[in-house]
């Protein structure tokens, strides 16, 4: 079993200052493209921080935790100033050594899932809460929901070494909105191949009687049903098996139906929270 011990060091949710653990720190150029990529197309967003910006207001966005490097934090403001030009993005960490003089846009600084005090329209929190027990998820959540203005939302997850693979949790003030999953067209065997990425709230959720388990499995279902479109490759294999999916199971549709150059899969929490699937799929009607 994994050793977290070193969440020991950890200050209480209660306690003044800032909340959490230092990360390990491991980043790169790119790790989180997919995410990014993928958050600044939700027009949920784009409505968030355009509004944010027609009323006077410069939206507000924090990367929680981003490591040892700035890399990613630049990177994502890149990507927030594609739909909001004024957006202010602060990288926050709760190793001291970490913190960085203002750069290429971006300020730093010390803090973790209290958010350093700030109200922020947008939260990302990357390969963060894989480091601690799942049992701190929800209170890890919370934190940083209170630091949410009205509308805001946060974006939670995890992904491989270079980014390849990935997943995360988008959640607004009333909790989880959906579960997004994205990999490069390619490097799995099979879509369940994904579980290792799961955010840290479904990672161990992954056994039998578990709604995560059974969407994994339709999944898989669904690539095998998909596989004489191989030969055309992997992106167009999985485009069908996504139709396959949805149909089978009656979850609805959340994933665009654009090219992409990820193949990824979004779906409503409802599809994979035990407390509302109960073990099974429910129809949810109209797609989009």
């Amino acid at each position: 079993m994994t050793d977290h011990a070193h969440n020991l060091r950890a200050r209480s949710w209660n306690t003044d200052g800032p909340v959490g653990v230092p990360t390990r720190g491991t980043t790169g150029y790119n790790r989180l493209r997919k995410a990014d990529r993928w958050l600044v197309a939700q027009l949920r967003v784009q409505a968030l921080l355009r509004s944010a910006e027609l009323s006077g207001r410069e939206p507000v966005a924090i990367d929680v935790g981003y490591g040892a490097s700035h890399t990613t934090t630049v990177e994502w403001a890149r990507f927030l100033r594609s739909v909001a030009p004024s957006v202010q993005v602060t990288g926050l960490e709760i190793e001291p050594s970490r913190v960085l003089p203002p750069r290429d846009g971006v300020t730093f600084a010390l803090g973790g899932f209290e958010l350093s005090g700030m109200r922020a329209d947008v939260v990302r929190a990357f390969n963060v809460l894989r480091q601690y027990d799942a049992s701190q998820v929800r209170d890890a959540w919370a934190t940083m929901q209170a630091g949410l203005r009205p509308g805001g939302v946060i974006i939670e997850g995890t992904c491989c070494e270079v980014g390849r693979r990935s997943a995360w949790v988008l959640l607004d003030q009333h909790g989880p909105q959906s579960l997004t999953m994205a990999w490069t067209p390619g490097c799995l065997e099979r879509p369940s191949d994904i579980a290792e990425r799961l955010p840290k709230v479904l990672i161990h959720r992954n056994t039998p009687g578990h709604a995560i388990f059974d969407v994994l499995r339709e999944m898989d279902a669904a690539w095998n049903l998909a596989a004489p479109l191989a030969v055309f490759g992997p992106r167009v294999r999985w485009r069908a098996a996504v139709e396959h999916f949805h149909t089978a199971t009656g979850i609805r549709r959340m994933t665009s139906r654009r090219r992409h150059s990820d193949s990824s899969l979004t779906l409503p929490w409802s599809a994979v929270d035990d407390d509302y699937a109960a073990g099974s799929f429910l129809p949810t009607g109209d797609s989009h």
